[in-house]
Order: structure tokens, then sequence, then C-alpha cells
């Protein structure tokens, strides 16, 4: 019967579509009123939903979810060339937004969450203001909570990072994350997760202590793994923080974790047990460090928090399940970062992903051993060859004179002559104390220069590439399912993700 309805309807808009073209005498006014037609056919879909999940990867478009799809496929099929789906690909409805912001093709993550948390477009840096800098917008959150629905905010990074904070804060800065975490405690929302805080006691340590106000605000603060899995609906507003924290109050990068980990979806699944209730919710999830893993052009690591990014959008999916006709999930980027391309120069039309699995630690815990290392030996005393073991024990790569380099499994793991150089090259720079090494910022994007080196030798062999260690321009998928998830195909701008969810949600 619904197969017989969607026919009907579908048949509708294709008489409706050609009845409007009668008289149209070029072709811009034919496409124009075949847009009008269009919209006026989506309208019949719209239906409010109750319960609203926002994913979003930050620095995620359409490259990082392919090198995920095709690293999956290509462990999961060793001779086959077939992908393996991430779940939100498979959904009904795909999108296409581009990013540019106020000044610049090229956006940072405070302007693009602002587009799409807030509908407007601002300037680099700015979070939930105008381009003028002064005028508040009101956030997609902030109306939702004024309409009674509960309001969750999940990121995998510290939770007055630019992204989570355009949905709750208004400052000219992204860096005022003493004053945005005060504007956390003071937005009254209803769930926060994920990462710690960023200076919480302000840039000079002498100021309240955030997670203090946040207490007086009536906030239950835990970083107690049983006390957050045992959290409820009943738990009144809650900040759940990792116990597992990393680099810059941010959680862990899904390789480095355990099997007692707390990770994304966990904070998802915990989230949709506290904000359910009659009057819906609304829950912004960010995977933070896809963007980080961008910047430093570290690919498996990259891929590892795409995949776990699909892991936690299938706990919605699987709420949504239960609630088909009144959840709208949606899954999108906010920008491109590091310009990933799938083929580089040395591969040519061949890829060799399998090759990924070697790698074992994210550049971040590399450089954990490397600092181990720096830390007891001199730099006139240091020598690359030190530390071959642990770069065969982390990233597989190995010397054309190690004993396993005759193998036929490690053919591809032999480092070249040419790329040994570069190792070399770059352990030297290592060693130095920052403010003495050369051209960091072009040639090792002022992350360590072994450890950036070693993946960039390692994505290329198996097939990646990378432009930048900033942003793109680059347009971002939209995937959508559920309840009006129609309104969501097509190509358009990331502002209009606001405005499309101001106008499915039926608000002003």
């Amino acid at each position: 019967m619904k197969k017989i309805k969607n026919i009907i309807v579908l048949g509708l808009s294709s008489l409706l579509i050609m009845s409007s073209l009668v008289g149209c005498s070029t072709t811009n006014e034919c496409l124009e009123q075949i847009k009008e037609s269009q919209v006026n056919v989506g309208q019949v879909n719209i239906k409010k939903p109750k319960y609203v999940f926002l994913f979003i990867g930050d620095g995620m478009s359409h490259t990082q979810v392919n090198a995920a799809q095709v690293y999956n496929g290509t462990i999961k099929n060793k001779d086959k060339v077939e992908l393996e789906k991430l779940g939100f690909t498979q959904f009904p409805v795909i999108g296409n937004a581009t990013t540019q912001n106020a000044t610049s093709f090229i956006t940072d993550s405070a302007a693009a969450a602002t587009s799409i948390a807030g509908g407007v477009k601002t300037q680099s840096g700015v979070i939930g203001l105008a381009a003028d800098k002064k005028t508040k917008t009101e956030t997609i959150a902030e109306k939702l909570k004024k309409e009674g629905y509960k309001v969750g905010i999940v990121s995998s990074v510290a939770l007055n990072h630019a992204t989570p904070a355009a949905f709750y804060a208004h400052t000219k800065s992204r860096g005022n994350y003493y004053d945005i975490a005060q504007q956390m405690a003071n937005s009254d929302f209803d769930y926060f997760a994920g990462g710690a805080l960023l200076n919480p006691k302000g840039l000079d340590k002498n100021q309240k202590d955030a997670f203090d106000i946040l207490k007086e605000k009536g906030y239950n603060i835990t970083d107690n793994k049983d006390e957050i899995m045992s959290l409820n609906s009943e738990s009144g507003k809650v900040y759940a923080i990792n116990p597992q924290i990393q680099d810059s109050s941010a959680m862990e990068y899904s390789i480095d974790t355990d099997k007692d980990s707390l990770m994304l979806n966990d904070f998802v699944k915990k989230g949709i047990d506290v904000l359910k209730n009659d009057k819906g919710f609304f829950m912004m999830v960010e995977s933070g460090k896809i963007d980080w893993a961008g910047h430093a052009n570290d690919a498996m690591t990259n891929i590892s928090d795409v995949s776990e990014l699909d892991k936690a959008v299938n706990e919605a999916v699987k709420f949504a399940d239960k609630h088909s006709d009144e959840t709208l999930i949606l899954v999108t980027g906010d920008h491109e970062t590091g310009g990933m391309s799938i083929g580089q120069a040395t591969t040519g039309y061949d890829t060799a992903f399998d090759i990924l699995q070697n790698q074992k630690i994210s550049y971040v815990e590399f450089n954990e051993l490397l600092n181990k290392y720096k830390e007891k030996t001199k730099e006139k005393d240091g020598k690359l060859e030190d530390l071959l073991p642990i770069i065969k024990e982390n990233f597989g790569l190995i010397t054309k004179d190690d004993k396993d380099a005759l193998k036929k499994d490690n053919k591809n793991l032999v480092i070249s002559d040419y790329e040994y150089k570069k190792l070399q090259d770059a352990f030297k720079e290592t060693m130095k104390e920052k403010d003495k090494r050369k051209e960091g910022e072009v040639i090792y994007g002022n992350y360590e220069p072994l450890s950036v080196t070693l993946t960039h030798i390692i994505n290329n062999k198996a097939g990646i590439g990378w432009t930048s260690y900033s942003h793109t321009g680059v347009p971002v998928p939209v995937y959508a399912m559920g309840a009006s998830s129609e309104v969501f195909n097509g190509s358009y701008d990331n502002t209009d993700i606001f405005k499309k969810l101001v106008e499915v949600c039926g608000l002003k």
C-alpha cells in the first residue's frame, strides 16, 4: 500500500512539474518553474520531527567518507575491488553543501558551525555572531529549547571548542574558551558529553573554575565510567566527561583506545537515555578529531574516526527504528581538511589501503614515544637507527636491511632510499628545539617532523595524497533519513541546513 501511495505521489509530482513547463520560453525560466514546483511538492512530505539528531564530522567531506569505505572494503574483501559502505552513506536522501564563509572560500570550524547552527555567514574564528561580530544568532538548539525540547551537545573534543560552542555561545573569538565555558553553564541545555574543557580557569589560570560554575548552575558533572553508564532521564542536567582524555582536553583517537574505553557511540546512546521525554529532543554530535587527523595528514587515524562516527550514527538509527515517523537524522561535515585524495603521483591508478592496517597508533601517541626518546638522548647523540624498531612496531615500515624485508607480504612496506633520506632529514629536525627547526610550517605543517613524514610515507604507499595542512574549500555531503528528510535533498549552502531545520521543525 505504501509503495502504491509513493507511486501516486510521484506521478502527481511529475504531472505538476510537466504542466508547469507550459509556456516557459527559456531554459532558465523552465528551471525556475521546475524548482518552484519541486518546492511545492516537497511541502506535502514535511512532518515535524520530535527527535532530531545532527552529526557533524569535523573536517569530513566526500573523500574522508569514501577513504573509510575503501579501507574497510579492502580489509574485508582481499581479492575484490569492493567498498564496505558506511551505514549513513545508505541513507535515502543525500545533499551537498557549500562551505564558504563571509570573507573566504575556505572556512574554519567556528564560521562553518555558526552557519549550520545559526544560518548566517560570518568571519573565521567567530562563534554565534554575524559577520559584523555584533549581531547574535539564535541557534537551532536554542530555538528548540524554547519549544520545550531537551538539548544535548556531544563532542569528541573539548565542549568549549568551536563546533560544539556554536550551538550555545556567541563570541568574537573561538579562543575565548573561558567565556564560552561560562555561556555553556548558562545555556540550560540538558546534556553535555565527551571531551573536557579548555582553559577552565581562564588563560592565566586565575579565574573561578568553570566546572564549579557548571555545578552551581545545576549540572551533575562526572568522569566516572560507572556513573556515566547509569545516567538516565531522571539524572537532571548532565556533563559526562570521558575518563580517558588525550590531547587538548579531547577524547582519544579511536585507533588509540582499548576495550574499556568509552566511545562516541556510548555518549550518543547515553544521551538518548538522558534526553528522552514526551516533548522531544535535539542532539548535536561532533566527531571533532577527524579534522585534527586531517590537519596532521594521518590517514589511518582519520579513517578510524570516520568509522567510529558511523557507529555513533548507528545508535541514532536504532532509536529511529522504534520512532520512525518522529525522528530526523542528519550527517554532514563542516568543511574538508587536508586536501585528502584517494590516489597520488607515485601509485598512479592503484591503491594499497591494506598497508594502513600496519599503523597501530596515531601521530599523537607516536609523538609521546619520540618525546621519551628525546628526554634521554641529546641532539648530537640521536640516531634514526635507534627508532627503527618502534617505527616497525607501530607503522610496519622496514628498511631493506631488515630481516623481514624479503618476505612477500612486506614488499610494499620496505622504505626506499629516497624515503629513508626524508626520514633522516625529518629526524634531524625532530631532535632540534622547535624554535630552531627549518621550514617547519611548509614541509611539516608545524607537526613533529618525523611523525608526519612517517604518515606521509605510509599514506603514499597506500595511494593517499594530501595537498594541505589546513582546510580546503570543497563542498561537504549531507546525508538524511527520517521525518522530512526529503527537504535536505539537492545542492545548497551550509546556512540552508539551519533554515531547513527551522522549516521542518515549524519554528520562526
